[in-house]
Parts: structure tokens; sequence; C-alpha cells
């Protein structure tokens, strides 16, 4: 939700309704001047006919008696009301289950509290959640997202009960005009009997000022003039409380109007939003869980990669080692030709010390088979004759 306060919605009550006072009373409402003459005219005749009477008579007091029983049943009438609207009034009381308006602001308090346990705005960033996660009571966004889904609910017994408030808040409405109706019937047969009684006093006063005898003049003030304003004094005073209670009729219904329309706002737009909320918190939730795992995988194909372009570059230079360099180290080479060259050196001195051996060894044997020639043949003689002799 916003922190913007011109998009803050704010429900204002009506203000409560002021005393009205007896002496205004009388115009609230309105009375034709057709009724006005009829009154004046009604009152002229009824101090026509006491006039002609005996003031010590029964039927003077009779007509006397009149004036007291003026409005009595509108008065009794408008008390019947007011005692409705105290009997809802005290069925409305906590200890007597409570009102639409109490059912109404109870849920509406649950919601506020269902949104605020909800704010996201508290919870910690996210580069810090895997910090978080190994830390005992950790995983707090995910636990977050389960509190979204478990609120739904929740939600739904609090969207059900501000309904059956709003229900029951159009029925108070209803019975609530049907009320103002009546009593606004009742305020204009009382105000008639008001503009009644005013013309009384009026035409009393007339008439107590063309008698010319004080005593007499004083016993109708007292028999006549006294009841006549008592009453009228009485019906104003009526007049008021129903007027009072009409205006308070209208603050209620009023009232109920501004609940109702709360009602349609929290129930569409609040937890609309909060349904979106709940959807969109499990998505990116989702969302960085394959974000996570998208990120993983990447580090390990880029670990694969730079393991392989690696192994690939020390390979490659190790094969261009090998490419360029002999397959015989030169040094090697150049300490195994030394050694063939003194082989060889060590060859030809044993040749030409062996040449000069085998030369005097050939000259000790030609002198010795020199030598012995002598004897081969001596030998070969000597073995003829013995020859011939067998």
């Amino acid at each position: 939700m916003s922190d913007n306060t011109e998009d803050t919605f704010v429900l204002t009550p009506p203000e409560p309704v002021a005393a009205v006072p007896r002496e205004k009373a009388g115009g609230l409402v309105p009375v034709d001047d057709s009724v006005r003459t009829g009154m004046a005219e009604k009152a002229s005749a009824y101090v026509e006919g006491l006039a002609a009477l005996d003031a010590r008579s029964p039927e003077f007091a009779g007509k006397v008696g009149e004036i007291t029983a003026l409005g009595a049943g509108e008065m009794r009438s408008a008390a019947a009301q007011s005692n409705r609207m105290l009997e809802r009034t005290v069925r409305s009381l906590p200890s007597k289950g409570g009102d639409a308006q109490s059912q109404v602001a109870g849920s509406l308090v649950e919601l506020r509290r269902v949104v605020e346990d909800l704010d996201p705005r508290d919870l910690p960033a996210a580069k810090g959640r895997k910090f978080l996660s190994r830390l005992p009571g950790g995983n707090k966004l995910r636990d977050h997202v389960a509190k979204y889904a478990s609120a739904q609910g929740t939600l739904n017994r609090i969207v059900g009960s501000l309904r059956g408030g709003q229900d029951e808040l159009r029925r108070d409405n209803a019975s609530l005009q049907t009320e103002r109706v009546r009593l606004w019937e009742t305020m204009g047969k009382l105000q008639e009997y008001v503009v009644l009684t005013e013309a009384l006093d009026t035409a009393v006063e007339q008439h107590i000022a063309g008698v010319p005898d004080p005593q007499e003049a004083d016993g109708l003030r007292a028999d006549v003039l006294f009841p006549v304003r008592q009453k009228h004094q009485d019906l104003l005073t009526q007049l008021a409380v129903c007027a009072q209670g009409y205006l308070a009729m209208d603050v209620v219904r009023r009232n109920n109007d501004e609940l109702i329309k709360g009602v349609d706002r929290a129930a569409t737009t609040t937890v609309s939003a909060l349904r979106i909320s709940v959807m969109l918190a499990s998505a990116l939730d989702n969302q960085k869980k394959v974000i996570e795992q998208v990120n993983a995988l990447r580090g390990t194909t880029e670990d694969l990669i730079r393991g392989n372009a690696e192994m690939l570059s020390t390979q490659s230079g190790e094969i261009q080692r090998i490419a360029a360099d002999p397959a015989v180290g030169a040094e090697t080479l150049r300490s195994a030709f030394q050694q063939i060259y003194r082989t060889l050196d060590a060859i030809d001195t044993y040749k030409v010390q062996a040449t000069e051996a085998m030369a005097a060894t050939v000259e000790s044997l030609t002198t010795e088979l020199q030598g012995a020639s002598v004897y081969l043949e001596r030998s070969r003689s000597r073995g003829a004759l013995e020859g011939g002799l067998g």
C-alpha cells in the first residue's frame, strides 16, 4: 500500500447530533399555511364555545380537559419509537453479541492486522538470504511466503464476515428508514398540535383581554391559559426529543452508509491487492529459486569451461614445447657423441698397439715355425723308414 497521504482512505464519521432546544423545536417541521389557518379557526371556535359555558359547569371542565388530551396518542407513539430504538441499542451492546457496526469494525481491524502482518517491508534484503538461512530461525523469506499462502483462509473468513456485516448494515438502514418515516409523520402531527396550542394561547389571551371582571380573567388564566401553555410546552418538549431522535437516526444511517462503502473497498481493493501480493510473492520466491539454480548451474558450467580452458592452455603450451624441442636433448646428444668419439679413439689406439703386437707375434711365430720345420721334417723321415721296414 502506498504511504502517500493523498492515497490514504479515511472514513470520517458525521458530527454528533447537537441538542435541539425546545424553543426551536416548533419550527423544525414545516406546516402549510392552510393548516395554520385551519388551526387558528379551530382555536377561535374552541374559545368561543368555551366562553359560552359556565366556568363552574362540568361541561366547562370537560372542554378544558380536551386541551390535556391534545396529542396524547402521538406522544405515546413517539415514546414507543424511542423504546424500540433503546432496545436496538441494548441488543447491540458487546454483552449481547454486538451489532453490525461492531462486527464490521472488528473485521476491518482484523483485516488491517493481517495486512500489517504480511507487510514485506520489514523483511531482510534478498542478498542476505543465504547468511540468514544458516542462522536459527532463518529462511525468513520462505516463512513469509508460507504466511502468504496460509493467509488465504483467514482472508476468506474476514471477507465473509465483512459481507455478512454489510448485509446487516443494509437491513439496519432499511429499519432506520422505516422508523424515520414513522417518526416524521408523528412529528408532523405533533407540529400541528403545537400550532393549535399556539393559536389557542393567542385566542385565550385575546378573550381574557376582553373580560372586564379581573377575577373572572384570573380564573380563565388559571383554568384555561395554564393548561394550554402547559400542553404547548409538553408538545414542544416531545417534538424536540423526536427531532433529536430523527437526527440521531440520520447520523446512524450515514455511518452505516460509510461502513458499507468501506466494506466494499476493503473487500475489493484491499483484499485484491493483498491477494495479488500473495501470488506475486509466491511467484517471486519461485523465480528466486530458479535464479539461484540457474546461477549455480552457470557457476558450475563456468568452472568447467575455465578448467577446460586452463587444461587446454597448459597442454597446448606443452605440446608446442615438445614440438619445438628435439626428441633427445642437444646436451645429451653432444655427450653421447663425445663418448662415441672417445670410444673410436680408444679403438684406433688399440688397433695401432695391436698391429705392433701382432707384427711381433708373427715374427716370433715365423721364427718358431722355421725352427719347428726341421723337427717336422726329421719326424716325417723317421716315420717313413719305420714304415718301410715293416
